[in-house]
């Protein structure tokens, strides 16, 4: 499910052919039913009517879960540019030579972070991942063998701004990690296909192939596909740029 999510346009069509299909559904067994003399229930509407409210809240809950999710990442890209672009500042306390060489390591650390933004292959995001954890080892032993052999105030206060270089990756990280359940796309695309089983069964005096019964499945798959662009971090045309570390490696280049 979570594969098929990272894909919004595979989960555009599929979500329209299944809720089309399933409007046909609904025709098919109204016709059948009024071929034996049978009656739709008095309360049909009502039921119909509430079940496309609910399916209008859960759709509209669901996009604000995946709108939260877009403005954490975008939080967390920020902060995490503060926090390096601070560091590199705050370097500048250290003595001179291992000043130079975290500051190398931070220019280093930065290119990568922006890379990994960048890149949608999974192979070479894997071996960015490798290389800023191996960065993140380099920087925290330069910082930390600079305040052990001079312990004061100022390196501990470049020792401070490292940690929160890396505790913003981790933050962002989670960020990035935090997705709409597949648990919730699954009872959100259940209550949709009922929802259209049900429009089938109410319009069965048109014909199977009227606009009529395209219109609902067309909107759920657009909203369905909106929900699941915002959601991917790297599936869809609307996802995070790593607009403000950018801006930092500008300065520090």
């Amino acid at each position: 499910m979570q594969r098929l999510a990272d894909n919004p346009l595979l989960v555009f069509v599929v979500t329209f052919i299944a809720l089309w299909l399933c409007a046909q559904l609904g025709v098919a067994v109204r016709r059948r039913q009024e071929a034996h003399g049978g009656r739709a229930p008095e309360t049909f509407t009502v039921i119909l009517t509430a079940s496309l409210t609910l399916l209008g809240l859960i759709v509209g809950f669901t996009f604000s879960m995946a709108v939260s999710r877009y403005d954490q990442r975008k939080n967390y890209e920020a902060e995490e540019a503060n926090a390096i672009g601070t560091e590199y500042v705050r370097a500048g306390l250290l003595p001179p030579a291992d000043a130079a060489l975290t500051r190398t390591l931070l220019r280093s650390y930065l290119d990568q972070r922006i890379l990994l933004y960048q890149s949608r292959d999974e192979d070479r995001r894997k071996e960015i991942r490798e290389r800023i954890t191996q960065l993140q080892r380099q920087l925290w032993s330069a910082v930390q063998n600079a305040a052990l052999a001079q312990p004061s105030a100022l390196t501990a206060l470049a020792a401070a701004g490292m940690n929160d270089v890396l505790n913003s990756q981790s933050y962002t990280q989670a960020a990035w990690w935090n997705r709409i359940p597949p648990a919730a796309w699954l009872l959100m695309a259940l209550i949709a296909l009922l929802c259209n089983v049900m429009v089938g069964y109410a319009t069965s005096e048109a014909t199977p192939r009227t606009l009529l019964l395209l219109i609902l499945p067309l909107l759920i798959a657009i909203a369905f596909f909106l929900i699941a662009d915002i959601d991917s971090p790297r599936g869809g045309a609307i996802d995070v740029r790593a607009q403000n570390l950018t801006a930092v490696a500008e300065t520090m280049h």
